[in-house]
């Protein structure tokens, strides 16, 4: 038992009305934990509460009994016996009385009533809480807050104890009308409509109470209809939403069939609003009502409905847009309003609910059947009057949507519309014993008018839709039974020459835009009609592909034409290729992609090159089979020409090449890396590139040899990367045999051969470059190599290594990338004595740093001179001054850095050797302004591009690299490792920067500075943003000086103004405000480049919303800065300048 005077102590300060919410909170929590916990009983809580819950003073009556609520709703798990749970819903129903204490009675009936287990209010119970607030209760007397539990209690007593409750019959449904009627507040009233639709489902009888107080309640309802916030910014300040509000006030309307006739009329008069929301409220609430209230009352209203329907979609007709863009093929092809959506939404709903009825009013509607029969006026899109057109479209929008509602209706509208169609098109009807038919030989005697051929397409369109909206209905919809099945078969060899006619006779002119589109549409709908060639005959299915490839091969100057014709295509593709149509899959694999296919790899390049490849990576996504046909068609084109390039050197075999692999790498690597389907293509494709360079032992140079060559290692690459561990082990077998075979790399002996290369471009500082094959060996094997996953099993890996060192200290940086990579994949726990050439994590980085190789039983004993020479003038000492050459010198800062980043990404400690490096190479014992005599200028240039590089570095360990060292060639990369590499090199940084004395180092310092912040992620430069800041002006001034440094400089701007418009970053701008202010007034007019003025104007905005204090004594200078800058060149820095102006002057 807890101590008397603690449960005494909590019960006081809930009580206490002038405590804190929050003590009086932990009161609460308190006397909980003690029920609970079972250390104290609810009757001895209520026994102890006795003064407070009887007291004639009302304020500590109040709380003590709101305390009692409170507690028992926290306690709603607890398990109370009968006896307990009987005598706290007595006394909190006859609590109700108590208005002074209503709170906490509404509180303890709501808790008890909501109990699921444990303990219940038993029905009788429950009934005597109903009689009580139905006598007591004037709810909308009350505040917000009571009238909320008011509407939750009675909510939870009609969802609960339904049967208990009804009993109450007309006094119940009388009390909630009254509670309800005049309720504004968007919470009560969410509640309020609940309770109205699950008081209908208490008293489901139609002849019960409920009828008698239909109209009440429908009085009630419709007085909140249409749902409107009356304050602009309202539905913003609370927790319901309009959308949320009307759902609630739908579900009410709709809960009984004794409203519908009320509603109905309400909702059909509500359409006529001035108010866009009150319309589309009246469709979806009418919608929702059709299939509550059931068909037979519906139809009451049949006329009525239709009527206004057919006004909203023709009033709304100026939505109907139709779009003549190859994207709509795949859609409506017309923009749609919402009024017109929901308007059309519901035509489908009455349709299918009463389809003769609503089909008969379509067919015999004399407004509809007038722009029927004045469509044939006007033969182009352009000679019909813009009111005309608009109907036009509503009349196939209502077409469309009536047809596809049902297969009934289909066939009634159908043969209805279609057959005075047919004939408006010249196309013959001859009717006889009930049937219809036409001779296919006869010719078209006219070319058809657009609003002909706008509603065949709408009418043909809906069918096919209908026909394929599901399985079953596929099944039923195609039969020759159906009417429109019947006219389809007849009429679908005419139609497909009426629309190829169209496409034939039209010009590439805007006029002929509207046609162009109605004809290709046409024929895609009629070659996806499902049911294989039930409906649509092969011959034509197949004259429509040759068609559309006939366009796309001829007449490609015809823009809009061609390119509806590859969407077409792709659509009937994807239409084939989803069906499972085998017949028609051949079909389009025939005609369609091997045409495709050899335009590619034929010499006739009359279409324009680019036009083909659209046509081919467009037309490739249909369907896995059609890519995995074209990508093998395309990668044998690819191989062919190369081999034209390596024997020959044919320069037009240079140009397809290049469009061939951009095409590849652009387009279709992106969509077949999903599939595993494709991993053998890739494979083979990869292995014959590199069978090709094998067999080819000289290469011509010609004039497209370096793009071509980036183009074939960006898909190398690309490939590569694709391909699983198994198909990747077999692509680095081949690639290092190709390899073996290059002039620079024996077999045998290699690894002592490439030593000796080490030594040699050491002392002779050799810069001669490759031969043409080599570079393309070299080139390609580094992209392998980047794009390699972690497990995969690199051969001769030592080899490699010094291979690799060489190639990128001649100067070749994807050498140094791909080393980057190969240390951030190596397995930091291989033995090394896997297979011939491995090597450990460690005895890797000796090879790349130039230790302990002699100790290597790798190396023959003869060469033992060599390495040590390399162990001495390793790359960490060719960066530090070893090499005497200064081109070698940067070349291995170059090369360093990506090393460096490629451990710096997968969190190796390494790379604090390599950082420690560059931040000697920055350091220098000269002064900027005074050069030393000893060394010539040209020695002096070479020293400050080398410690300008070193600075550099730092951006390559910081930025993320699109050609390597990425997830999508799988690096290994640690979380956060950029922050903690700032959290590590910024107080060096810091730390250097201070303490040197010298102009030069200085200023390199701040360079790498800037490359580290600018890398950095703004969320860890605010945390430091007080010391950066200072560090951060400092580094920009320094890289104003050179224009050559515009971009890096623009670069750390936009970290300022990151820290200046952050929160976070406020307090180290406030003190650093006259500085910042200064330095931006400098760079307004900074000459160079836009951005950079165009951002330090933005920074003056933003500074502008500092404390008044500290930037009113700069307000003059600022001004005096911007008004320069409202006469910049440039209208962005314009803009941006009277921004400034204007958030100034009001300072």
């Amino acid at each position: 038992m807890a101590e008397p005077s603690q449960l005494t102590q909590h019960i006081e300060s809930f009580v206490d009305s002038s405590r804190s919410s929050t003590q009086q909170a932990a009161s609460l929590d308190a006397i909980v934990s003690f029920v609970k916990n079972d250390v104290v009983t609810i009757s001895s809580l209520v026994r102890e509460m006795e003064m407070y819950l009887t007291t004639t003073d009302s304020i500590i009556r109040a709380r003590g009994i709101l305390l009692l609520g409170e507690a028992l709703k926290c306690l709603s798990s607890k398990p109370l016996d009968a006896a307990t749970i009987h005598s706290m819903t007595s006394f909190f129903k006859e609590r109700l009385a108590d208005w002074r204490a209503l709170r906490g009675a509404l509180v303890g009936c709501l808790a008890l009533v909501k109990r699921k287990s444990g303990g219940m209010v038993i029905s009788s119970d429950a009934k005597g809480v109903a009689e009580s607030f139905l006598q007591n209760l004037q709810v909308q007397s009350l505040g917000q807050h009571d009238r909320k539990l008011c509407f939750e209690l009675m909510e939870c007593l009609l969802e609960h104890y339904p049967h208990a409750v009804a009993s109450l019959g007309d006094d119940l449904i009388y009390g909630i009308c009254e509670a309800i009627d005049g309720e504004k507040d968007p919470q009560c009233l969410m509640l309020a409509f609940h309770i109205m639709e699950v008081l209908v489902r208490v008293f489901p009888d139609p002849c019960g109470p409920i009828e008698s107080f239909a109209s009440d309640l429908f009085g009630i309802l419709s007085s909140y209809f249409p749902i409107h916030f009356t304050h602009p910014k309202a539905e913003e300040d609370v927790e319901v939403k309009r959308d949320d509000l009307s759902r609630a006030l739908m579900l009410a309307l709709s809960s009984s069939p004794l409203f519908e006739p009320s509603v109905i009329p309400l909702l059909l008069e509500k359409l006529s609003s001035s108010l866009s929301s009150a319309k589309v409220d009246s469709l979806k609430y009418l919608s929702y009502c059709t299939s509550k209230y059931g068909a037979e009352r519906i139809a009451k209203h049949a006329g009525a409905i239709w009527s206004s329907l057919k006004d909203a979609i023709f009033t709304s007709g100026q939505s109907f847009v139709l779009s003549f863009t190859p994207e709509s093929l795949g859609g409506l092809g017309c923009q749609e309003n919402e009024i017109a959506a929901e308007a059309l939404a519901l035509l489908e709903k009455v349709v299918i609910q009463n389809n003769d009825l609503f089909s008969s009013m379509i067919v015999g509607d004399e407004e509809i059947n007038m722009v029927l029969n004045s469509i044939t006026g006007c033969q182009s899109y352009n000679e019909i009057p813009l009111q005309s057109t608009q109907k036009l479209y509503s009349v196939g929008r209502i077409l469309y949507v009536s047809v596809k509602a049902s297969v009934a209706s289909c066939s009634r509208i159908f043969q209805y519309f279609f057959s005075c169609l047919m004939e408006s098109m010249g196309l013959p009807v001859v009717n006889g014993s009930g049937t219809c038919s036409f001779n296919d030989d006869c010719m078209i005697s006219k070319r058809p008018d657009h609003g002909s051929l706008y509603l065949c397409v709408e009418l043909l369109g809906a069918c096919r839709d209908l026909a394929i909206s599901s399985g079953d209905l596929a099944s039923q919809c195609v039969s020759a039974n159906e009417t429109w099945c019947c006219l389809l078969q007849r009429f679908s060899t005419s139609l497909s020459k009426i629309f190829s006619s169209t496409l034939a006779t039209t010009t590439d002119k805007p006029a002929h835009d509207a046609d162009v589109y109605l004809g290709v549409k046409g024929l895609q709908i009629l070659a996806t009609f499902p049911g294989g060639y039930l409906l649509v005959s092969k011959s034509t299915c197949e004259s429509i592909l040759m068609t559309f490839v006939s366009i796309i091969t001829v007449d490609f100057n015809k823009t809009l034409l061609w390119k509806l014709s590859v969407k077409a295509l792709v659509q009937i593709g994807l239409f084939i290729h989803g069906s499972n149509e085998s017949e028609k899959s051949m079909s389009y694999m025939d005609i369609v992609v091997q045409k495709i296919v050899s335009m590619i790899s034929s010499d006739n390049h009359d279409i324009p090159f680019q036009l083909q490849l659209e046509a081919i990576s467009d037309i490739g996504t249909s369907g896995l089979q059609y890519m995995l046909k074209i990508v093998t068609g395309l990668q044998e084109v690819i191989c062919a020409n190369l081999a034209e390039v390596y024997v020959q050197g044919n320069v037009k075999s240079a140009k397809v090449i290049i469009h061939l692999l951009e095409c590849y790498s652009n387009e279709l690597l992106p969509w077949i890396q999903k599939y595993e389907v494709f991993e053998e293509v890739l494979l083979q494709f990869v292995v014959c590139i590199w069978n090709q360079i094998e067999n080819c032992m000289a290469f011509p140079d010609g004039i497209f040899e370096k793009e071509l060559l980036d183009a074939t290692m960006k898909v190398m690459k690309l490939v590569v990367a694709s391909c699983s561990v198994e198909s990747q082990n077999i692509i680095i077998d081949k690639a290092y045999a190709v390899l073996s075979s290059s002039t620079f790399l024996s077999m045998k002996d290699s690894l002592s051969s490439l030593q000796a290369q080490l030594e040699e471009l050491e002392d002779t500082q050799e810069t001669d470059k490759f031969s043409s094959r080599d570079e393309w060996i070299h080139s390609l094997f580094t992209s392998v190599i980047i794009a390699l996953r972690p497990q995969t099993r690199i051969p001769n890996i030592r080899t490699v290594l010094h291979f690799l060192m060489i190639v990128f200290l001649k100067g070749y940086v994807t050498a140094a990338q791909a080393l980057g990579s190969l240390v951030n994949k190596l397995d930091l726990k291989t033995s090394g004595t896997e297979h011939s050439g491995g090597c450990t994590f460690e005895e890797a980085m000796d090879i790349i740093f130039g230790k302990n190789l002699s100790s290597s039983d790798h190396v023959p004993a003869g060469r033992s001179g060599i390495t040590g020479y390399w162990s001495e003038t390793g790359l960490t000492n060719l960066c530090l001054g070893a090499a005497d050459s200064g081109l070698l010198k940067i070349r291995s800062i170059d090369g360093l850095a990506w090393i460096g980043k490629g451990l710096l990404m997968r969190g190796h400690e390494k790379v604090k050797d390599i950082t420690i490096v560059y931040l000697e190479c920055l350091q220098s014992n000269g002064r900027m302004g005074a050069l030393p005599l000893e060394e010539n200028n040209c020695n002096w240039d070479m020293r400050l591009s080398a410690m300008k590089c070193a600075a550099d570095a730092f951006q390559v360990l910081m930025s993320d690299s699109e050609p390597c060292l990425n997830r999508k060639f799988h690096a290994i990369i640690r979380p956060l490792y950029k922050q903690r590499f700032f959290s590590t090199i910024m107080p060096i940084l810091q730390s250097l920067i201070i303490q040197s004395d010298s102009l030069l180092s200085r200023s390199m310092l701040y360079r790498a500075f800037a490359n580290v912040v600018i890398g950095t992620p703004l969320i860890v430069i605010l945390n430091d943003a007080k010391k950066l800041i200072p560090m951060v002006l400092d580094s920009l001034k320094l890289l104003s000086k050179d224009v050559l440094d515009k971009d890096i400089m623009y670069s750390l701007l936009l970290v300022l103004s990151g820290i200046l418009t952050d929160k976070n970053g406020q307090e180290g701008v406030i003190e650093n405000a006259h500085i910042i202010i200064n330095y931006l007034i400098g760079c307004v007019t900074y000459p160079h480049t836009m951005l950079v003025r165009e951002t330090t104007i933005q920074c003056l905005v933003a500074m502008s919303e500092l404390p008044h204090t500290r930037i009113y004594p700069m307000r003059i200078q600022v001004l005096q800065a911007v008004s320069k800058a409202l006469d910049d060149p440039k209208r962005a820095v314009r803009q941006e300048a009277v921004r400034c102006r204007q958030a100034w002057s009001v300072i």
